[in-house]
């Protein structure tokens, strides 16, 4: 996520900032020009074209601070969200702003890497809300669940100790179902854009027609094999090859976007858009990058930021799903 400021004051902003808490000026996103830029008193942008944006019309509810092309409508990513919690769902709508906010991060991320979202809708579900529904996460032929309840830091927490993962936030979920979308949507499917490198992706991640739900019942009857840290970078990562290439994919956001953020605030002299394999950056810069953050967290007694190994089949791994994004080369490929 790199640096913003004000475009008044020059004052430092932060992505989700609607007011800039220095002058007061109120501000939009430009998804268009990825930029926070000043708005007047009726909510109105004009872009370098001559184009008026408006404020999104969800801004009260969901927290939006993107920019709509239309008066009272809502925005790119607002349009995505395909259903949200009823008005009458107090729990829901109570854990809808952070996941719309993770989804806007997530979104934002996808675009600056050229990855293509269009089809891709979002059902914003909760599991606590008054319907007592059993909401599961997941993604199905371009529809990513999510379960709001998953905002609610005391639950997602107890949940991920009955895990036992390492690592459950709400961003980390939409990477890993987004990693599931763009693997059918670029590689498996009838109509994927690039089945000439399904056979890499075999040799990877192993064969993906493999019967999903034996695999899962092995998993949860059998664990891990107990060599799994040598070739996986996590536990449910050697569930399946499609948990294979989610998890590695949303590792490989989580890197690119951390290591981004860090050079963006000066926590790196890298350039990180110098390396020409994905790998090359995580040795160089995610490896002793994390391990500082991961010391930084300590020191306030704190879990690690980034609580993973990465083996080198995992880096052969994240080459390939790179590669994907069109803006680095993965070798083999």
């Amino acid at each position: 996520m790199r640096a913003f400021s004000c475009g008044v004051c020059q004052s430092p902003l932060f992505f989700e900032n609607s007011v800039c808490v220095s002058c007061g000026t109120a501000l939009g996103f430009s998804r268009e020009q990825r930029d926070i830029v000043p708005v007047d008193a009726d909510g109105r942008f004009v872009d370098d074209a001559g184009l008026v944006w408006h404020v999104c019309a969800n801004l009260n509810l969901s927290s939006c601070t993107w920019l709509a092309p239309i008066e009272g409508g809502q925005c790119s990513a607002c349009d995505l969200t395909r259903t949200r919690p009823a008005d009458d769902d107090v729990e829901g709508l109570a854990h809808y702003p952070a996941a719309e906010a993770a989804k806007r991060h997530l979104v934002v991320e996808l675009d600056v890497l050229g990855f293509d979202v269009s089809g891709l809708v979002f059902d914003m579900l909760s599991s606590s809300s008054a319907a007592g529904e059993n909401v599961v996460i997941g993604h199905a032929d371009g529809v990513i669940t999510i379960d709001l309840a998953e905002g609610d830091d005391a639950r997602r927490e107890r949940i991920r100790h009955e895990l036992g993962e390492p690592y459950r936030t709400l961003l980390g979920h939409l990477r890993h179902e987004v990693g599931h979308y763009l693997q059918s949507r670029l590689l498996t499917d009838p109509d994927a854009s690039r089945p000439d490198l399904l056979g890499r992706c075999r040799e990877l991640f192993g064969d993906e027609s493999a019967d999903y739900q034996a695999e899962i019942d092995r998993h949860y009857a059998e664990g891990p094999p107990a060599d799994w840290s040598t070739s996986f970078i996590t536990t449910y990562a050697t569930m399946h090859p499609f948990e294979d290439f989610a998890e590695t994919f949303a590792h490989y956001l989580h890197i690119a976007d951390t290591c981004d953020t860090a050079a963006a605030h000066g926590l790196t002299t890298v350039d990180v858009g110098a390396f020409r394999f994905f790998s090359e950056l995580v040795r160089a810069v995610w490896v002793p990058l994390s391990v500082a953050l991961n010391q930084i967290n300590r020191s306030m007694g704190k879990d690690d930021v980034y609580p993973f190994v990465i083996p080198d089949p995992v880096l052969d791994k994240l080459d390939f799903v790179a590669s994907l994004a069109g803006s680095v080369d993965a070798p083999g490929v």
